[in-house]
Formats: C-alpha cells, sequence, structure tokens
C-alpha cells in the first residue's frame, strides 16, 4: 500500500472512532442528564365496564415509584406532583415504591413530597411496593411506617382491601415480592356487576392463580419500563418473572388487562427510550356483552 494510503485510512479510522465515542458520550449524558428527568404524560382511554355514568369522560391519574432517596431528586418528584396536578383529576391512584429500600430513613422525606399531590375531588388510592418493605422486602415495620406516612397525608392505603371511590372500586393488592399480595381474598370481596379495577405493584401478581376468575383492569407499576431500551428491542433488564410485562397496555385474556406504568424515580439515574411516566386515563363506559374490556387507547 502506497504511504498517503496508508494515511488516509488511518485518517478515515480515526475520523470514525472520533464519531463513535462522541456520539457514545452524547447518548450516555442524555441516559444520565436529560431523560431521568423528562417526565412524559401518557394520554390514554380507559374503557371500564359498569362504569358510573358520572364518572364517564373524568380523569383517573397512575403515579408510580418514586423512590425517594439520595438516587432520586426530591426537587424533581416535587415538580413532577405539582405537573401532575395541573391534570385534574378526578381519581389519583399511586401504585408503590415510594422509598428505595436501603434508605428508611427517607420516609419521612416521602411524606415531604408528597404534601405536593394534589388528589381529585375522589381521593386517592394506593399500594405499597417491594421497596416499602425494607431489606428483603421483609421489614413490615417500614412498610407499617410508609403506610401511616401516606394515611396522615390522606391517602387511601389499600392492603389486600378494596374501597369504593365515587362508585369506582377499587381493590389493592399486597406486594409480590414481600409474599403479601392475596388476590384469592381481595377480589372475592368485588361485585362484578360493579366497576371496578385493581392496583397490584408488581405486574407478575397477575399471573397468580387468584386472578383466574377476574375481568377488569390492573395497573401496577414496578418495571421502569427497564429504564433502558434499545429501539426495537425488549428492555434488557426486567425485575419481573414474566418477560413480557415491560411498560403500557397488555391485554391477559379472558376479560383481563393490565396498564404499566413506567415511574417516575429510579434506582440508579440512568434511562434511555423509557422516560418517567405520568398516566392520566380518561375513563370511559364499556358496556359490551361479554364484559372483557378492550385495551386502553393511548
Amino acid at each position: 500500500m502506497k504511504p498517503w494510503r496508508s494515511l488516509v485510512t488511518r485518517r478515515k479510522f480515526l475520523t470514525a472512532s472520533a464519531a463513535a465515542l462522541g456520539t457514545a458520550g452524547a447518548v450516555g449524558i442524555y441516559a444520565w442528564r436529560i431523560e431521568p428527568h423528562w417526565v412524559e404524560v401518557v394520554h390514554c382511554d380507559l374503557p371500564i365496564v359498569n362504569l358510573p355514568s358520572e364518572l364517564a369522560g373524568r380523569r383517573l391519574l397512575q403515579i408510580s415509584d418514586l423512590h425517594v432517596g439520595p438516587g432520586v431528586d426530591s426537587d424533581y418528584l416535587i415538580a413532577a406532583l405539582q405537573r401532575a396536578a395541573k391534570l385534574k383529576p378526578a381519581l389519583t391512584v399511586l401504585t408503590g415504591d415510594f422509598i428505595t429500600h436501603r434508605f428508611a430513613q427517607h420516609v419521612d422525606e416521602s411524606a415531604r413530597v408528597l404534601e405536593h399531590l394534589r388528589p381529585g375531588p375522589l381521593g386517592c388510592a394506593a399500594v405499597l411496593g417491594n421497596h416499602d418493605h425494607g431489606l428483603g422486602w421483609s421489614q413490615f415495620e417500614i412498610a407499617n411506617l410508609v403506610r401511616a406516612r401516606l394515611t396522615d397525608l390522606g391517602i387511601q392505603v389499600l392492603r389486600n382491601s378494596a374501597r369504593s371511590f365515587g362508585g369506582l372500586n377499587i381493590a389493592g393488592l399486597g406486594d409480590l415480592w414481600a409474599k403479601d399480595c392475596k388476590p384469592e381474598q381481595v377480589l372475592a370481596q368485588l361485585d362484578q356487576d360493579s366497576a371496578h379495577l385493581v392496583l397490584c405493584h408488581n405486574p407478575d401478581g397477575a399471573d397468580l392463580p387468584g386472578f383466574a376468575d377476574y375481568q377488569g383492569w390492573i395497573l401496577s407499576g414496578h418495571t421502569h419500563g427497564g429504564q433502558c431500551k434499545p429501539p426495537f428491542l425488549p428492555p434488557p433488564m426486567l425485575p419481573v418473572r414474566n418477560r413480557r410485562y415491560t411498560a403500557g397496555a397488555f391485554e391477559l385474556g379472558g376479560g383481563r388487562n393490565m396498564y404499566i406504568n413506567r415511574g417516575l424515580g429510579h434506582l440508579l439515574r440512568v434511562r434511555f427510550n423509557a422516560r418517567p411516566e405520568l398516566t392520566c386515563f380518561r375513563m370511559t363506559r364499556d358496556d359490551t356483552a361479554n364484559s372483557a374490556a378492550p385495551a386502553a387507547q393511548c
């Protein structure tokens, strides 16, 4: 090879390498500094069988996975909750992981953050997540402390129990990883001729036998959408057994549907193609004969 050709080839290689490093650096900065705080408001129609006419067209807001602790900026979370208030929901639901398990001392900080939540006139329902149960997901004294702080703020924390919110019956399950998820206990309390939905932090809970006869919606969180998702590929890391459960709406069959919220917080400050999320549902009536609600329209 002539020397000048060798020089050109070397320059092309160095130029391409520099471009690749620059691109990787830009993506890294984006995934670290921008996307973790770039909240997306996802708007969906949520068809609910037997929904009271006075609830049709009103908003149900889902918030999940705040992970209050040193890894998540409280000012960012407060700003996200203030943005959520501007959506003017009729009803708000929270699907767990208010703190990060390694930092139980941040229970009080989670309450300070949640003081900025402005639930709608129908109130606010919540379930706890695995991180709310401390190390090993087994410190129920921490879960009780989280529950007490939320209750003090007027948030109705449901633990394998159900309650009506303006004619919509909401069942809330205990956490799966804390071995406290008992759908067979709570779903038996639901009147199948009424409007209802279920809050279950971990979407794997929907695969428990206790859901076999349930028809309706399940709202979950837990996955963070994988936090990093390559384009056109599934996330390489998901904290679920059922790898199908990433984020968004899923038809489970048998009249069951699930929506998985990507959450606001994170464990490591990195997100790529999985922006933090507020989900604003518009509740609609679904009066299909087979009571099998269609998928959410987002």
